[in-house]
């Protein structure tokens, strides 16, 4: 397998994952996205309005692993949002931290390396440019 296959399916797979789990954000009440499991419940530390911005913040990335490469457009932009998203898990981190969910901050921390990794691949190991 070729690290443009690898990057090709580590942005394919988070950008949908983190597209859809956005929108969940946007669209379901903060005590219904609370509820769906125990994981969840970092929305308890933001207000609706909040849950809203992150879940905004989330699709965005999201889409941003995938439309300017399925499309063509502006394809340089895959890596930068790959840095936003590990930006925005260094957040979630914090926060897991902060509520001592070390289990969640484990992942968070896995999530912040591959969207560092694949900025990295998409930057310099194999650019769409």
């Amino acid at each position: 397998m070729t690290m443009n296959t690898v990057l090709w399916i580590l942005a394919g797979f988070f950008g949908t994952a983190f597209t859809f789990a956005g929108a969940g954000l946007v669209i379901l009440p903060k005590e219904r996205y609370r509820a769906i499991h125990h994981s969840q419940h970092w929305v308890d530390d933001f207000t609706s309005g909040q849950v809203k911005a992150i879940g905004t913040l989330k699709l965005l990335g999201g889409l941003g692993l995938l439309l300017p490469a399925v499309g063509d457009v502006a394809p340089a932009l895959v890596p930068v949002a790959a840095c936003g998203l590990a930006l925005f898990m260094a957040g979630a981190g914090a926060t897991r931290l902060r509520r001592n969910e070390l289990p969640s901050l484990a992942s968070d921390v896995l999530f912040l390396a591959l969207f560092a990794f694949l900025a990295w691949g998409r930057f310099d190991l194999e650019p769409f440019v």
